[in-house]
C-alpha cells in the first residue's frame, strides 16, 4: 500500500492527450502500476474516496506500529496535497487557448469539454471524484459529480485527531481541512451525485451512510472546540440523513425466527428510475466505513446483517469460483449482479468488507459472537486461496478461474485486508477469557 503513498518515482504519460504526470509529496495513487487498458486500467489518479481509506488504514498501521514516523509524514504531505487541491480553478484551465488540439484525434471523445472543466472550483473539487497526483485537474470525461470523497477523508482524519499524535502545525492543517470537508458535506449531502462506482446519478446509501457518520463525529469534534454552532448543525443534518435512510430497506417480511428479510437498497436514481444495482456490496461498505455508535445502518442493524445474508446468496450462485468451495471458505463477493467490468468480480476488497463486517458483529459480543467470528474468518480464507504466494492484492480475482484481474497492487485491496484483520484482531480480543 506504501507504494501508492506520494509515488515520486513513477512518471505517467498520457501521450495521446499530450499530457505528463509527474506525482508530487502527499498524493495517493489508486494503483502505483502504469496502464493504459492495455488491459490493465489507467488507475494513475488520486481518488477522492481511495486516498481517504488509504489514509485511514495508514493510521492503523501506526497504531500497530508498523510504521512510525513515516506515516506522520505521510500525514502532513496527503494534509497539505489536499488543501492545494482547494486552490485549483477550472476555469483557468478551460480558458487555455489550443487545449484540444494537443489530444490525438482519435481521442477527443474522451477529452473533458471546457464547460464542464470551468465547473471544477471552489468546493466543487473536491466533488470532482479525482484529480492528477501531480496536484492538476483530470482532463478526462468521467462520472462527476460525486460526494463520498469529504466525508470519507473528514472521518479518516478525526480519528487521526483522536489519536493525540499530532504536533501543533500538523494539527492545524488537518483542523482546516476536517472543517472544510464537514461544510462541504453540510452544504451538499441532499444533492444528487454518482455512485461508489461511479457509474449511476442519484442518492446512494453509501454516500448517505458516510456523510451521516463524518457529520456524527464532526459535531462532537466541534463541539469540543467549542463551536456549538455548528456542531448542532452537523450533528441535526446527520440525523436527517439517517432517518432518510431508513425508506432505503425494502422489506419481505421475516423469517421463521422472526428476523427481517430483505435489504437495504443502494440507491435512488433521479426521476425514481429502477436500476439492477440496487442489491450492492457498497450498503455493507458503508456499515464499515461509516461505524459509530449508532445501533442502525452500522454491523449491529439485522436489516444490514439481512443485506449481507442476501449479497451472500447473490454472489454464491453467480460465481462459478464459488460453487463446490470446501468447508471453512466463504463466499468470494463481487459489487452486484450482473457486473461487467473486467472480469466482473470478484473482488478483493469486497470479500475482506464482507469478512470486516462480521468481526465487527462479533466484537460487539452477544449469543451469534463466535458465528460472526468464524464467518470473518471464511471470506479471510478465500481472499487467501486467492491471493499468491507474493501477496500481491489487485482489484478483483476471476469469478472462473480465480486469477488476478483489473488493477494490480490496488491501494484500496491492502487498505481493507489492514481494517479487517485489526478488526479481527478487536473481536478476539473481545471473546478471550477475563480474570
Amino acid at each position: 500500500m506504501l507504494t501508492s503513498i506520494s509515488p515520486l518515482s513513477i512518471v505517467k504519460h498520457r501521450g495521446g492527450f499530450g499530457q505528463t504526470v509527474r506525482p508530487v509529496a502527499g498524493s495517493i495513487v489508486a494503483s502505483p502500476v502504469l496502464g493504459n487498458y492495455d488491459p490493465d486500467p489507467d488507475y494513475f489518479f488520486h481518488w477522492f474516496r481511495d486516498s481517504a481509506v488509504v489514509i485511514d488504514a495508514l493510521r492503523l498501521l501506526h497504531i500497530d506500529r508498523r510504521i512510525g514516523d513515516e506515516a506522520l509524514r505521510h500525514l502532513r504531505d496527503f494534509t497539505r496535497f489536499s488543501l492545494a487541491l482547494n486552490r485549483l480553478d477550472g476555469r483557468v484551465d478551460a480558458a487555455v487557448p489550443g487545449r484540444a488540439q494537443r489530444v490525438e484525434p482519435g481521442l477527443l471523445q474522451y477529452l473533458r469539454e471546457d464547460h464542464d472543466l470551468a465547473r471544477a472550483h471552489g468546493d466543487a473539487v473536491v466533488g470532482e471524484t479525482r484529480v492528477n497526483p501531480d496536484g492538476t485537474l483530470d482532463i478526462l470525461r468521467w462520472a462527476r459529480p460525486q460526494h463520498d470523497g469529504p466525508p470519507l477523508r473528514a472521518l479518516a482524519l478525526l480519528r487521526w485527531v483522536a489519536g493525540g499524535q499530532l504536533d501543533a502545525s500538523l494539527l492545524a492543517d488537518v483542523s482546516e481541512l476536517i472543517r472544510f470537508d464537514l461544510h462541504f458535506t453540510l452544504r451538499h449531502w441532499r444533492e444528487p451525485s454518482f455512485d461508489i462506482w461511479e457509474e449511476e446519478s442519484g442518492h446512494h446509501y453509501y454516500t448517505l451512510r458516510v456523510s451521516a457518520a463524518a457529520l456524527a463525529e464532526g459535531a462532537t469534534w466541534l463541539q469540543g472546540g467549542g463551536d456549538t454552532v455548528q456542531a448542532q448543525q452537523c450533528r441535526e443534518a446527520s440525523q436527517a440523513v439517517l432517518r432518510w435512510l431508513d425508506d432505503y430497506w425494502v422489506d419481505e417480511g421475516t423469517d421463521e425466527h422472526g428476523a427481517p428479510k430483505g435489504y437495504y437498497r443502494s440507491r435512488v436514481l433521479e426521476g425514481g428510475k429502477p436500476s439492477p444495482k440496487a442489491l450492492d456490496i457498497a450498503v455493507i461498505l458503508s456499515a464499515i466505513h461509516g461505524v459509530g455508535a449508532e445501533a442502525l445502518h452500522g454491523p449491529a442493524d439485522p436489516r444490514m446483517q439481512a443485506t449481507l445474508a442476501r449479497l451472500d446468496a447473490l454472489f454464491d450462485a453467480a460465481y462459478p469460483i464459488n460453487h463446490g468451495r470446501p468447508p471453512g471458505r466463504g463466499t468470494a463477493m463481487g459489487r452486484y449482479a450482473g457486473d461487467v467490468y473486467c472480469s466482473g468480480g470478484a473482488y478483493y476488497f469486497s470479500t475482506l468488507g464482507a469478512a470486516e463486517f462480521c468481526f465487527r458483529a462479533a466484537a460487539l459480543g452477544g449469543d451469534e459472537a463466535r458465528s460472526w467470528f468464524d464467518r470473518g474468518d471464511a471470506y479471510l480464507a478465500t481472499v487467501r486461496a486467492y491471493t499468491p504466494v507474493t501477496g500481491d492484492l489487485s482489484e478483483q480475482f476471476d469469478q472462473r478461474s480465480g486469477a488476478q484481474t483489473s488493477a494490480k497492487h490496488l491501494a484500496w485491496s491492502y487498505a481493507a485486508f489492514i481494517s479487517s484483520v485489526r478488526a479481527r484482531r478487536i473481536a478476539a480480543e473481545s471473546q478471550a477469557p477475563r480474570g
